[in-house]
Formats: structure tokens, C-alpha cells, sequence
């Protein structure tokens, strides 16, 4: 294989794994604190769609950005109200937040089909980016791309080096428990579902403000149960769950070079490669963990 088509497999895998990151990022907390959103579809796509309207009314991508945060934070909440206060089922109350956001973001983003943006730019680092075959892989992306470690990183500390990590994996592993140390678990599973939407939000603004720079229907596009995948894979650390998103943006990265070098395999074949990728990565997982 030659040099540019690995350079640009290995600089598409950093590009599209970023959104994949920060939702499993932030399904960690949720699933630390005893819940399973499976509408991190839905929050990611919330937080593309409006923080590509904020962008657009704004001009200026970081309002979108925190625009994007906000909305992914208050739609978890949602789920939250459903879930915690309402006792209902979390997987079907997840999968109803999902196809929410599928017609919500239908429809408010109807208008903004087509339009074009100044994104997050993406910046090359003096000196690093001219380093031969490492600097335009890894020095010259986008700001959300540059905090993809430094954000796994907060998390590990935030659930395991503060009072408030320990809470929500007290609530997490065992309510009684909880009860009996004085917590409120209804009270921190909302926070938790909040900093996870907030982490979910920012990774559906990475591919409309940074990754494409356009906004279309549907366009996380199973991003985030794929997100949901990698929290199991990576065993609920937020340090392994950039191994997996990376993996994934790779396959991404891979067909696309393929594609774009007009290779003569089903187009469609291509497309599915990082979710058979996927699937296959966690029926290895599964069967190790079995022996």
C-alpha cells in the first residue's frame, strides 16, 4: 500500500472516530450510573442538527458547538424523565428518544439542508505538523479531534479520582448501597445522563461542523448504537474506548480510500464494512471473555 493511501486511512480514522468517542464517552457515565441509553443515536443527531442551525444563525462554530452540548445535555434529560421518573422500560424509552430525534431534527433542520458553514477549522500545529509521515496525521485536525485523548482522560479522572465519579458507580453497582451512604441515586443518575448528552451532543456537532461541514437528514447514521457497542467493548474504561473508536473510524477511513481509488468491489459491500468490523470485533470480545 502506498504512503498516501495509509496516511490518509490513519489520518480518516482520527477524523471519524472523534464523534464515535465522544458518545461512548459519555454513554460510559450513563452506564456507570446504571442506565443504558440506546438513544445516544438520537442525542448525537440532536447535537449535529443544532449546532449546525446555531452555526448558521451565529456564524461562529464554537456558539454551535455549545449550542450542540446544551441540546444533546436536555434531551438525555428527557430520556431521564422517562426512565428514572416514570419507571419505564429504559431500552424501549431509548429507542423512543431515537425516533424522536429522527423526526425532530427532520424537521427543524429542513431549512438548513444545503447550506454551507465556516466550521471548526482545522489547524496545523507549528513545527509537529511538518514532521514527516506523523505531522499530517496527527497534528493537523480539528480542535474536537485534538481533545479526544485530553476528554478520555477527564472522564477517567471525573469517574475515578472525584467524590462524584465514586457516587455514580455507587448508584451504578448497587442503589441499596447508595441509599445507605446517603445519596440521592435518582438525583446523580440525572446528572450523569446530563454529562453524558453534553459529551453525546459534541460528538454529533463534530460531523456536522467539522467532519462534513453540511447537515443532512439522518447523518450520524448509526454512529451512536455503534458508540453503545464500544462501551461494551472497551469494559466501560474510557481509556479503551479510544482503541475502539479509532477501529471503527479506520474501517470508515479504509472504504473510503477504496472508494476513492474506484476499486472494483459493490459499493454497497464497502459501506458495511465498518459495522461488520464492528460486530465482528465484540463476537471475539464475547468469546474471550467467555474462556
Amino acid at each position: 500500500m502506498s504512503t498516501p493511501f495509509v496516511q490518509g486511512v490513519a489520518s480518516g480514522a482520527i477524523r471519524s472516530g472523534t464523534s464515535i468517542l465522544y458518545g461512548a464517552l459519555g454513554e460510559v457515565i450513563v452506564e456507570r450510573a446504571g442506565m443504558v441509553n440506546l438513544g445516544l443515536e438520537g442525542t448525537m443527531l440532536i447535537g449535529a442538527c443544532f449546532g449546525f442551525i446555531a452555526t448558521v444563525e451565529t456564524g461562529n462554530a464554537y456558539l454551535g458547538l455549545l449550542a450542540a452540548a446544551l441540546a444533546g445535555g436536555l434531551f438525555n434529560l428527557l430520556f431521564g424523565y422517562l426512565a428514572i421518573t416514570r419507571r419505564a422500560n429504559q431500552l424501549a424509552a431509548g429507542l423512543t428518544m431515537m425516533f424522536f430525534a429522527l423526526g425532530l431534527t427532520a424537521i427543524m433542520g429542513k431549512d438548513y439542508v444545503g447550506e454551507s458553514i465556516d466550521g471548526l477549522p482545522t489547524m496545523a500545529l507549528p513545527l509537529l505538523s511538518e514532521i514527516r509521515w506523523v505531522g499530517p496525521v496527527l497534528f493537523t485536525n480539528d480542535l474536537l479531534s485534538y481533545c479526544m485523548v485530553p476528554t478520555a482522560i477527564g472522564v477517567w479522572y471525573l469517574l475515578y479520582r472525584t467524590r462524584w465519579g465514586l457516587s455514580v458507580r455507587t448508584v451504578g453497582e448497587s442503589r441499596t448501597s447508595a441509599f445507605a451512604a446517603g445519596l440521592r441515586p435518582e438525583l446523580i443518575q440525572y446528572q450523569a445522563l446530563f454529562v453524558g448528552g453534553l459529551l453525546g451532543g459534541i460528538g454529533g456537532a463534530h460531523l456536522s461542523l467539522a467532519y462534513t461541514g453540511v447537515w443532512v437528514e439522518g447523518m450520524t447514521n448509526g454512529r451512536g448504537f455503534i458508540a453503545v457497542a464500544l462501551v461494551i467493548f472497551a469494559s466501560w474504561q474510557p481509556m479503551r474506548a479510544i482503541l475502539g473508536a479509532l477501529l471503527f473510524g479506520g474501517a470508515v477511513a479504509f472504504q473510503l480510500q477504496l472508494q476513492a481509488r474506484e476499486v472494483s468491489i459493490s459499493p454497497f459491500l464497502l459501506d458495511m464494512l465498518p459495522y461488520l468490523l464492528t460486530l465482528a470485533v465484540l463476537l471475539l470480545w464475547g468469546r474471550n471473555r467467555q474462556h
